[in-house]
């Protein structure tokens, strides 16, 4: 049976076995176990929990911290009876609405969650396509493929570049804020609309908080970054839509839910606007989508958030929050009870 030392938690992992193979490599690995007691197989390698049945896991009264990921199975009151030294569950990937019940923090366990690390790759996508949007990609690759013209002289009324261009961002999420940081490389002006950000606080990170039919109505490219809840569903209808300036751009790299497909569908498909969307709603889209064959739109399957390489971060992330812990020092992401009403 595990047991922990003075500074030293017992932790076990508890996700996907692929989760865990994608974001801890042996470097993390070996840096975790400098800093915790990490329960493992008969092989020696980490053990990876896939359920908490405790009958066949006779040490689990001993685990401290969960790390879990992508893939982690549900943490509810009756699990939390299971596990009566828990103190922490260090989360190596972004949301954690969907497997940690309220009495998790109603038992006093800390959370951590390694979002701030995902939400670098969506910034840099979102900044990507930020600039690609305005220079029509999609529509020019789109009639270059077609016709072998060097130019669509469809494209002629349409403004082209991000110089002197408003963007949009809807909600100053972790994500909204670092790519409202990183439109500074660009000559643009930014307008963020979010409730629960104040006008002081817009202005530190560089934006003008207006309301979102204003910011409709005056952005060339609105980029959405606000979570999935109950109140944001189709935020972006027909009636937003229609708010929207002919020629803009929308981007969503958020969920794909925020949208009413139908009506971006109508919108788009008119022409008046273009769409770069890695979310959809439904996702995936139907493969007769109307979406994948127009000009004016891109689809990605869900890639702006990290992959690969990318995914190292988030374990990163994870250890370093238990080396916190091993040390007695607060967490540096940690999730409250009352933040689950408005992050994604």
């Amino acid at each position: 049976m595990p047991t922990g030392s003075a500074g030293r938690p017992v932790v076990c992992f508890a996700m996907a076995e692929e989760s865990l193979l994608a974001a801890f490599d042996a470097a993390a690995l070996e840096r975790l176990a400098e800093a915790a007691t990490v329960v493992r197989d008969d092989t020696g390698a980490p053990r990876v929990l896939h359920d908490f049945d405790s009958a066949t896991q006779p040490w689990l009264p001993e685990v401290e911290v969960l790390i879990t990921g992508w893939g982690a199975p549900v943490v509810d009151r009756d699990v939390l009876r299971r596990l009566p030294r828990l103190r922490a569950v260090v989360h190596s990937a972004g949301s954690v609405k969907g497997f940690l019940d309220l009495a998790v923090w109603d038992a006093g366990v800390q959370v951590s969650t390694a979002a701030e690390a995902n939400a670098v790759p969506v910034a840099e996508f979102t900044l990507a396509t930020v600039i690609l949007a305005s220079k029509r990609f999609a529509r020019h690759q789109a009639a270059y493929r077609a016709s072998g013209r060097k130019r669509s002289g469809d494209e002629v009324g349409l403004e082209h570049g991000s110089y002197g261009c408003t963007v949009g961002v809807v909600g100053a999420s972790r994500i909204g804020r670092r790519v409202i940081d990183l439109l500074r490389a660009l000559d643009v002006t930014v307008l963020v609309s979010d409730p629960f950000l104040d006008e002081d606080a817009a202005r530190q990170v560089g934006a003008e908080l207006v309301e979102l039919p204003d910011l409709l109505r005056r952005s060339h490219i609105v980029t959405l970054h606000a979570p999935e809840t109950p109140q944001t569903r189709h935020l972006i209808d027909e009636r937003a839509l229609e708010l929207m300036r002919d020629g803009s751009v929308l981007i969503n790299t958020a969920r794909g839910s925020l949208v009413d497909t139908a009506a971006m569908e109508r919108h788009a498909g008119s022409g008046r606007l273009d769409a770069y969307l890695d979310v959809t709603d439904p996702e995936p889209l139907p493969a007769d989508s109307p979406l994948f064959r127009m000009p004016n739109v891109v689809v990605t399957p869900h890639i702006a958030g990290s992959m690969g390489n990318e995914v190292l971060r988030l374990g990163r992330t994870a250890v370093e929050e238990v080396e916190r812990l091993a040390a007695g020092r607060p967490l540096r992401f940690p999730v409250r009870a009352s933040d689950l009403a408005h992050i994604a």
